[in-house]
């Protein structure tokens, strides 16, 4: 990546409970380049992948930082939701030498990308379409469960990360009744994230199955996503179609609550997997069907975000706003 300006290069990061994904930006253009990704697991808190990465691509001149995070950010003590890492955004910014550290969640920062997608980056699930200026939706299952929304004001954008994941699910068929006393069994608060999720992947196909009148073992969401993709599996496929069924579900709640007639768009690690079964099972169908509101939600398009490094892009995005005194969001 040719850099015009020094000073227009800094590192993005993307931190989730499973992987942290690093490069560096040219924040004049957003061009990226020296992408790694790190398991989390590997390092024992963020300042050490994040040493780790300039040491590795000799970026210590670099002094500019926008970390997006899988977990709310609300002051400066940061601890992740999925990941044992905590730290003092404070701290980090001196320990790093970093004249400037935003820091906001990740799924902000996937809200913040979406004006910079393509038609090539995005599939369309159902009808709909989306409109200019209006409220956008995300939403992402993968480690976690992600929400965010994102609007345009004037020139510029404002994202909003939130917990909505954490919000409860609702049962409504027979099946859903049994998985929902399963997992308050497990859990006694039993999330959206409880299902929509790797592990609630996990969780799903273990509750279908003893739904089912099964006693199987446990599968990884890994294991679970290719035995259903070729039908080798009657609980694995069953277990999917109850997860875009729920998912559908909890999109539509989303659209319904921001009037999201920009688009709900369905971001994370395990949706673009899945895009083989989305058009045979009921997500779209679960989506519409609200009720008295069905009309409302049927002109609310959906899709998935199949780019590569959405977090990465969104928080180069909210950086290049910042430096532009755009937002007031730097520690």
């Amino acid at each position: 990546m040719e850099q015009s300006n020094h000073n227009a290069s800094a590192i993005v990061a993307d931190i989730g409970g499973t992987f942290a994904r690093l490069c560096r930006v040219n924040l004049d253009n957003l061009k990226r380049d020296k992408t790694e990704i790190y398991p989390c697991a590997e390092f024992s808190s963020l300042e050490s992948v994040l040493i780790h990465y300039r040491q590795q691509h000799s970026l210590q001149a670099i002094h500019q930082m926008a970390i997006a995070i899988a977990c709310p950010v609300l002051d400066d003590l940061v601890s992740m939701t999925n990941c044992k890492w905590q730290f003092s955004i404070r701290k980090l910014k001196q320990q790093l030498s970093l004249s400037e550290l935003l820091v906001v969640n990740d799924f902000s920062a996937i809200a913040m990308c979406i004006p910079q997608l393509k038609m090539q980056d995005i599939w369309q699930v159902g009808e709909g379409q989306s409109q200019r200026n209006e409220t956008r939706v995300v939403v992402g299952p993968g480690t976690g469960l992600g929400v965010a929304y994102l609007k345009q004001v004037e020139h510029v954008y404002k994202a909003c990360g939130g917990a909505g994941g954490h919000t409860r699910w609702a049962a409504s068929t027979e099946q859903e009744w049994f998985i929902y006393n399963y997992l308050t069994k497990l859990y006694g608060h039993v999330s959206h994230e409880r299902l929509l999720s790797g592990y609630g992947l996990e969780n799903l196909y273990q509750a279908i199955a003893l739904f089912q009148g099964h006693n199987v073992p446990a599968l990884k969401a890994a294991e679970i996503i290719p035995l259903a993709l070729s039908n080798e599996n009657p609980i694995a496929l069953a277990t999917v179609m109850q997860f875009l069924v729920s998912l559908g579900v909890f999109a539509g709640d989303l659209a319904l609550s921001f009037s999201a007639f920009g688009g709900v768009y369905i971001a994370g690690g395990i949706m673009p997997r899945l895009l083989p079964l989305l058009n045979s099972s009921d997500f779209r169908r679960s989506f519409e069907e609200k009720g008295r509101f069905k009309e409302f939600n049927a002109r609310i398009p959906t899709y998935v975000i199949t780019a590569e490094q959405p977090g990465l892009i969104g928080a180069a995005v909210y950086l290049q706003q910042s430096v532009r005194g755009e937002i007031d969001a730097v520690f």
